[in-house]
């Protein structure tokens, strides 16, 4: 509820037991206020309506009050009629025009009060009586406060946190044991224990690094190979030699792309009532995994995701030359999704929030959508600023893209519109002979109906999903090529028009089968296809577009696309061929901002000329008139052309089938951004979408960029966003990137609180190492693998897990990290373990994602109709599917998150439930009974198939007193079951007992 909805409550709910007479408003009662009230109205007021206001309202809204909510005082009849954050609480004389009246009449969706059921019709009466009468109020000076109001002052809250200001360059400090540090990191640290009288751990042990390398950088247990071959290594390098070598291997970037999904929230279906299909969502995880094995700049990885579809230069696939950047925009769109929603602003409004709170998260470090219905209570984001980024998603639609071939056919795009514009410049002398061409039919009550006209579109607004409809529309009178029994054919366009180029039939697009789709969207070939209008205001609900051929039309109401069900079906049209009109009652969205999207058939010629509202079949039967002149002149200056010029025609024709040959008709999609009308956004008061205010221009945050709105040459300004995030005078983005590698890698972030910057978060525990490391960033490159390595490589990452106990006693939270507290596996990289132990694990790279696996208690609504394997095939955990509403019982009790918002910082619990999966699920005891068969084959010698087991799970060898243990419990078992030492469910039991070891999931 908004504060403003509470005051109301507060003002309506008030149990005031004085005689209240309901019924019709006396004459004298009525009066407008303009004059001095009665001593009758003055005396209704005090004693009726300010007992009540004082009684439920003041400890809120007046001047006494700390803080005012909402902004609304109502110890004042003045403060009444300034209102607060939602407008004007009160219009003396006007019942239908106050919102304190709408609110307590349940007129009003956002503001009914109390919420909890309408007020008793005698309650509402008076209320109704003293606006009625002119909201009487004895002339006294309004209340003065005891205190300053609370203010939102940005530049003081600017200066007085740390994560605002510049970042430094610190000088490494002095240490007094030099012999210790292998690198500034250490000195950072050590100089901190030592102003503490405190003395870092001692070295771990090579084997307890090595697994601990392992598994920090590929999520995987080292081989008895590579634990033999690094002990062996007694160079100075051997370490340094290792960890290039994992930073280089392919599965580090599965091992860190996992780190970087759960900043993403990232999922394959929609969660909500049916948990829908997120088509080719696994192609943005492909693409993170990619990017992250080739170290791409994170500064570039930030454009990419911002505005990957909008780079002059897109960053290409070194293999298959494909569009890598376009990829990134998915993260955009990896969200919830509501289908068919009833309040469809509320749910783009929605939807926004989580896009925001996810970019702000994961690349500021601060919580932004904290201000969406009020100024950020505690750190330097307006409100403004909210909805300033807010603006920027209005422009950027979501698509599925054919990014295999988007480059490709791009070039080829080019080159079929230079070879078009060539020829049309020979035969324009030719067509200038047949005479001008005759005027569009436009007369004076059609303009002011024209939505979008392709005669007269706005530089910069002729955008499509695809290159089918050319680089611009085409103009009256000229040539275009149409298909005429399988054959080119060519027209002369009789109107100005976006006009499909048959050159482009028989584009195929690959995707992954759908698991749930109930999306009447889905099924239509809208990729790379797709014609996108500018975007428009509507005012009338009947919109007619004149079209020629047969396809579908789609509207995009405030940029929903979930349709799944009988709401909203009007927004989707299908035309067939020779209706010139379609017509789209869109009554129910008057007053939203929408486009439309045109798509034709398969094997169709699609012509769009003019979108209009409101025309009356009479009208539209006018405009048919009147074009019928500009037809017959196409129809003359086509014969001529036949006639005239047929060796060129022809000659045009066979460029034309060249370069078709040429064309990539064949590609994979992916979510991705299409960029589309530049708008600004309102402020919504109180965070309610149906209460818009004062517009703000897009901008980034006042508190690093100004107020000042940024200049945006066109379209959504994504690209101009992701530049001011990656410019080196924002403190923000290199300090939260450092601190989330380090987070990652130490198991607690220099700022404990990875996703919160701000003053609600924990301040760094060594601010000089963290600017250091920021510094140190940016000078690399924004090298996200040359960080890990500084990291991994410093003596304060490879310190011993045993802490000095005078040291736990001084530091009990390893504040100033005087040891490397043991740290437990993820429970993707335990179930990866154990693939990796049994030799079920299938190391191939990227694809479709394996079904997850459906367990009897996994149901509800929108499951999957086909449960996967038990063992994911064998894939490491990243490629098991993620649906919202079917996550992996294994996963969520190793508290591998919900995918509703960005999460920096797993939690770590110790519960029955992680105990009784290692011991009783399926899939472990599967794994199980392969690892031991795996040993069985090792060695025909006990003592060296239990060592091989150590080796392979802990990456050192077993005692001799874990050696006896183990060899006593075959012996027993043995004997107790009846049979041989070497039976396989024998060593079977062995291992999952080890699997039940706490070594197992903890890193040493």
């Amino acid at each position: 509820m908004s504060l403003t909805a509470r005051l109301l409550c507060l003002l309506t709910a008030a149990a005031w037991h004085g005689a209240v007479v309901p019924g019709a408003v006396a004459a004298d009662d009525a009066a407008t206020g303009a004059g001095a009230p009665t001593a009758e109205q003055l005396q209704f007021f005090e004693t009726k309506v300010r007992p009540l206001l004082a009684e439920r309202c003041y400890s809120c809204h007046s001047a006494k009050a700390d803080p005012i909510q909402a902004g609304l005082l109502v110890d004042s009849r003045a403060s009444l009629l300034a209102g607060g954050d939602s407008g004007a609480a009160l219009v003396p004389g006007e019942l239908d025009d106050s919102l304190l009246i709408e609110a307590v009449r349940y007129e009003s969706y956002a503001y009914d009060m109390p919420p909890s059921g309408k007020l008793p019709d005698e309650e509402i009466a008076t209320l109704e009586r003293w606006v009625a009468m002119g909201a009487p109020w004895p002339e006294e000076a309004a209340p003065t406060a005891d205190a300053a109001r609370p203010q939102f002052d940005l530049e003081a809250r600017k200066a007085e946190h740390w994560a605002w200001q510049p970042i430094a360059s610190p000088e490494a400090p002095a240490v007094e044991d030099e012999s210790w540090p292998r690198s500034d990191i250490d000195r950072f640290i050590l100089a901190d224990l030592e102003a503490h009288d405190l003395a870092p751990a001692e070295d771990a042990d090579r084997a307890a690094l090595l697994r601990r390398l392992s598994f920090d950088l590929t999520g995987l247990p080292p081989t008895p190979e590579q634990l033999n071959a690094y002990l062996a290594d007694k160079s100075p390098d051997a370490t340094a030699t290792l960890v290039d070598e994992l930073l280089a291997s392919p599965h580090f970037g599965e091992r860190w792309g996992r780190h970087w999904l759960d900043l993403m929230r990232y999922a394959e279906s929609r969660g909500q009532q049916n948990d829908s299909d997120a088509p080719n969502a696994y192609q943005y995880r492909d693409y993170l995994i990619r990017a992250l094995n080739a170290d791409v700049p994170h500064d570039q990885l930030v454009r990419e995701h911002l505005a990957g579809d909008l780079l002059a230069e897109p960053r290409l696939n070194p293999d298959d030359s494909f569009n890598e950047s376009i990829l990134g925009t998915g993260f955009w769109f990896l969200g919830d999704w509501v289908h068919s929603p009833v309040d469809i602003r509320k749910d783009e409004a929605d939807r926004f929030d989580n896009m925001i709170d996810v970019m702000s998260k994961t690349f500021l470090g601060m919580t932004v959508s904290c201000a969406r219905c009020h100024d950020h209570k505690f750190d330097a984001i307006s409100t403004a600023d909210y909805y300033a980024l807010a603006g920027f998603l209005q422009g950027a639609d979501y698509r599925q893209v054919r990014f295999e071939s988007l480059e490709h056919n791009r070039r080829v795009a080019e080159q079929i519109a230079a070879t078009d514009a060539s020829y049309r410049s020979r035969l324009a002398d030719l067509l200038a002979d047949r005479g001008p061409a005759p005027p569009k039919p436009r007369s004076e009550a059609l303009r002011e109906a024209i939505l979008v006209d392709y005669g007269a579109l706005p530089a910069g607004e002729y955008r499509q999903n695809g290159y089918m409809f050319g680089p611009r529309p085409v103009r009256a009178g000229e040539p275009y090529w149409a298909e005429v029994d399988g054959r080119p054919a060519l027209r002369i366009a009789a109107t100005d028009a976006a006009i499909s180029d048959p050159i482009w039939n028989g584009l195929q697009s690959v995707s992954e089968p759908a698991t749930l789709n109930r999306d009447k969207l889905r099924p239509l070939p809208r990729s790379g296809r797709t014609l996108r209008t500018p975007t428009f205001e509507l005012t009338d609900g009947t919109v007619a577009c004149r079209v020629r051929g047969a396809g579908h039309v789609v509207a995009c109401v405030d940029s929903h696309r979930m349709v799944a069900g009988p709401l909203h079906g009007e927004t989707i049209k299908k035309f067939a061929d020779g209706d010139d009109w379609v017509v789209l009652n869109l009554g129910r969205y008057v007053g939203h901002r929408l486009h439309l999207e045109f798509t034709p058939a398969k094997g169709a010629q699609l012509e769009v000329s003019l979108i209009a509202q409101g025309l009356s079949p009479k009208q539209r039967a006018q405009f048919d008139r009147q074009t019928a002149a500009a037809e017959a002149f196409a129809v003359e200056a086509q014969r001529a052309l036949e006639a005239e010029a047929g060796d060129l025609v022809q000659e045009w024709a066979k460029e034309r089938d060249a370069l078709r040959e040429t064309i990539q008709f064949r590609s994979r999609l992916a979510i991705a951004a299409l960029d589309g009308t530049g708008e600004d956004q309102p402020i919504f008061i109180r965070g309610n979408s149906s209460n818009p205010g004062e517009i703000v221009p897009r901008r980034f945050l006042a508190a690093i960029a100004g107020e000042e709105p940024m200049p945006i040459e066109s379209g959504s300004g994504r690209l101009e966003l992701a530049a001011a995030i990656n410019a080196p005078d924002n403190p923000l983005t290199a300090r939260v990137a450092v601190n989330r590698v380090w987070h990652s890698l130490m198991g607690r972030g220099i700022v404990p609180t990875p996703d919160d910057f701000g003053v609600l978060g924990q301040r760094p525990t060594h601010p000089d190492l963290l600017d250091h490391l920021a510094s140190q960033f940016l000078k690399d490159g924004r090298s996200l693998k040359r960080t890990i390595r500084s990291i991994v490589l410093s003596r304060t990452y490879q310190m011993s897990s045993r802490p000095d106990p005078a040291a736990v006693a001084a530091d009990p939270t390893n504040r100033l990290w005087h040891h490397r507290p043991p740290k437990r596996l993820e429970g993707e990289a335990i179930r990866d373990a154990l693939l990796a132990l049994s030799g079920r694990l299938d190391p191939t790279l990227h694809g479709r994602s394996i079904p997850i696996h459906l367990t009897s208690f996994m149901d509800g609504r929108g499951r999957p109709k086909q449960s996967g394997p038990q063992d994911g095939a064998g894939r490491r955990s990243i490629y098991v599917a993620v649906r919202r509403n079917f996550l992996s019982p294994f996963m969520l009790a190793f508290d591998t998150p919900a995918p509703s918002s960005t999460m920096g910082r797993r939690n770590v619990s110790n519960v029955p439930a992680q105990a009784l999966i290692l011991l009783n699920d399926p899939f472990v005891a599967e794994q199980a009974r392969g690892w031991a068969k795996r040993a069985l084959a090792a060695s025909p010698d006990s003592r060296e198939r239990i060592e091989w087991l150590y080796e392979t799970a802990f990456a050192r060898p077993p005692s001799d007193a874990e050696v006896a243990v183990a060899e006593q419990f075959l012996r027993v078992q043995a004997k107790e079951r009846g049979v041989p030492a070497d039976d396989a469910l024998l060593w079977g039991d062995l291992a999952h007992a080890l699997i039940n070891t706490k070594e197992m999931i903890f890193l040493r």
